[in-house]
């Protein structure tokens, strides 16, 4: 075999062990297909037979005939090690988030999922922090209270009432973060083994955190109005999952907006087959009118709303919440305890009550939208030339789910402009089916660089 060949099949096996430590694959689970794999790495099929032939010889793998290559039984330790971001790392769920979080300051980020910092409040959480540095020490140096700030609860409770959802604040539970939350949840409601529906496309952290719990990941194809309704039953009678778990308000990353027949199909669904609705809700300030919401229209007896303030507010100052039954919210403050002994940093949740009840905050987000109805605009302006074209229109947020021209790999155009210090969010870590290599998800709030579109042109032309 020659040494270009050795090579290749090296890295297509440093691939495929990347999925298994990252837990994009579970034990038991299916490899992609040999043709799949070989067109996604762009490598020839011989070379990854020869790298799937070499991990069936460690046991990292096991054939079966006339069906595929899966997952062997026994799995490594689950890999968090730090890395610096890698052109060579697989793109996988948490692709984009470590290449994101990792990027210096040289680095632009149109594939990142947060408003710049020039964006934020930061007026308001200076008066705040200017504020808290008289507040009584045991504010500054005490655990806080397992359901978190009373005060900051009594807030979130007025916010739900404003939109129909009536919820006390025994009701709600404040986290250290959204993903904390749903984290929660999923120990609360979840065993290994279980099966859980999400959108395809979604939120990618929704799969990475579902993969560490060790559950079996089904997607259902996503529309302009939602959830495919038909496709969603289907998939609630064949795999009897136990959670659904969704984005409310404005979808991550298509943008769209639920509509109230789909609303209505989606929870007739799941009580008929017994599924609680996980909906985070994190995008609901962006907004221009409110949509319609599953906890409401539920009145959170099988629906969990959750949320944070990350994207609206500030993604240094972490602070989430979880609304939901009265009884649930009881076993959910035990494990709370147990895997952080309390909740938020009463220090956070000062923070964010002060600006959440500072009259400048609903002026911040009524700017922040006009800003953003600008910034779609002119990055759609700008991406047509490159025959890049957003798939909807979204009502708000800062999301693009774009088609890239000529069904272009978005995965190999990721790879191309991180090359030049540009972070790409390609469709594919979305989608649980792999049926988006030709998407981009593009964050028009963070497009004003002019050099983005030159090097996507560049990117586009060698992928």
């Amino acid at each position: 075999m020659s040494e270009d060949r050795t090579t290749r099949t090296s890295e297509v096996m440093a691939v495929v062990r990347g999925m298994i430590a990252a837990r994009t694959l579970s034990a038991g689970e299916k490899l992609p297909s040999i043709r799949r794999l070989a067109a996604s790495l762009k490598v020839s099929p011989s070379t990854v037979v020869e790298a799937y032939d070499r991990l069936a010889a460690e046991g990292a793998i096991r054939p079966r005939p006339g069906s595929g290559f899966y997952i062997a039984g026994t799995m490594p330790p689950l890999s968090l090690a730090e890395v610096e971001p890698q052109i060579d790392r697989a793109i996988d769920p948490f692709w984009v988030a470590r290449q994101s979080l990792d990027a210096g300051p040289e680095m632009l980020r149109p594939g990142c999922g947060w408003l710049p910092a020039d964006w934020m409040p930061n007026g308001a959480i200076r008066r705040a922090i200017r504020s808290l540095a008289r507040a009584e020490d045991a504010v500054l140096c005490d655990y806080g209270p397992t359901r978190g700030s009373p005060a900051l609860r009594r807030t979130l409770a007025r916010r739900f009432a404003s939109e129909g959802l009536d919820a006390g604040t025994d009701q709600i539970l404040l986290t250290t973060s959204g993903t904390h939350a749903i984290d929660l949840v999923c120990r609360f409601l979840l065993q290994p083994g279980d099966t859980v529906l999400v959108d395809d496309p979604c939120y990618f952290n929704f799969q990475a955190l579902l993969r560490a719990h060790r559950v079996k990941i089904v997607g259902v194809p996503y529309t302009p109005n939602g959830p495919d309704p038909a496709l969603f039953a289907e998939a609630l009678a064949a795999h009897r999952p136990r959670l659904y778990i969704t984005n409310s308000a404005l979808h991550n990353p298509t943008g769209a907006t639920l509509s109230p027949q789909t609303a209505h199909r989606i929870l007739t669904a799941c009580a008929a087959h017994d599924v609680t609705i996980v909906e985070d809700d994190i995008f609901a300030d962006f907004e221009p009118e409110p949509s319609p919401r599953l906890a409401v229209l539920d009145g959170l007896s099988r629906v969990v709303r959750i949320g944070s303030f990350s994207k609206s507010l500030s993604a240094s100052i972490r602070c989430g919440y979880i609304a939901a039954r009265a009884d649930w919210i009881e076993g959910l403050i035990d494990l709370q305890v147990a895997t952080g002994f309390g909740g938020p940093s009463p220090v956070a949740t000062e923070i964010v009550g002060a600006v959440l009840a500072d009259g400048s905050y609903r002026k911040h987000i009524e700017g922040v939208r006009r800003r953003l109805s600008r910034a779609r605009r002119e990055t759609s302006a700008r991406l047509l030339p490159l025959g890049i074209r957003p798939s909807i229109e979204p009502r708000g947020g800062f999301y693009l789910w774009c088609r890239l021209p000529q069904e272009k790999d978005a995965a190999e155009v990721a790879r191309r402009a991180l090359g030049e210090n540009v972070v790409l969010a390609p469709g594919n870590v979305f989608s649980v089916s792999q049926s988006a290599s030709d998407f981009m998800r593009i964050n028009v709030a963070q497009m004003t660089d002019p050099q983005i579109s030159t090097i996507l042109e560049r990117a586009l032309a060698a992928a």
